[in-house]
């Protein structure tokens, strides 16, 4: 069971609905801005609108495989990781853009809100805005950079790994937050490499 769900959350992880709409809109994300074939790049090449479209299906691609997971009581304990990992790594290696996918951002949200009901992704949600407003206020209300944004991302999940230790979270839960650590600092390697001072 844990094998056909792995392989299941995956494989809805993997779909790159951000980049296929890009398509549809004459724009090969691939060849766009950054080159990442996200919902974020979409935003840019072609509004807000199918931005935030592309933002929704890649959160839906994470929680409903994890709502559906967690409901059906198949796979429990240390064995949940598995498939929630999956579905954040079918989004970043995805075979439908030649192994080369998106960051994950969405789709982290996505898999966490469906397994813990929101909780665990509102807290991260929170976290993500405190060190926003902290550079900002920092930077005197200036736009931060990708590499500032970059490192939000990554130092938010592991503050939030903390905070899930802190908070009396089973171990699986942590455990998961560790491996949505490193795979979101893989995502976002190119720009944390260029991260000299977060506060420009």
């Amino acid at each position: 069971m844990i094998i056909l769900w792995t392989a299941a959350s995956f494989l809805a992880g993997s779909l790159m609905f951000s980049y296929w709409i890009g398509l549809a809109k004459n724009h090969n994300l691939q060849e766009y801005g950054d080159g990442n074939p996200g919902a974020i790049n979409l935003w840019k090449a072609t509004g807000y609108t199918y931005g935030i479209a592309g933002i929704a299906l890649d959160f839906l691609k994470g929680y409903l495989p994890m709502l559906w997971l967690h409901h059906s009581g198949d796979v429990t304990g240390f064995a949940l990781v598995f498939p929630a990992a999956a579905a954040i790594l079918g989004h970043i290696f995805s075979p439908f853009t030649g192994w080369k996918g998106g960051k994950a951002i969405a789709v982290t949200f996505g898999v966490w809100s469906g397994l813990t009901g929101f909780a665990v992704s509102l807290a991260y949600a929170i976290i993500l805005a405190v060190l926003l407003s902290v550079t900002r206020l920092i930077n005197k209300g200036r736009s931060t950079s990708s590499e500032t944004d970059a490192f939000h991302v990554v130092l938010g999940m592991l503050l939030l790994s903390i905070y899930l230790v802190l908070d009396h979270y089973s171990w699986p839960i942590v455990l998961l937050g560790v491996i949505n650590f490193i795979l979101l600092s893989y995502s976002h390697r190119k720009e944390l490499i260029g991260v000299k001072d977060v506060n420009h």
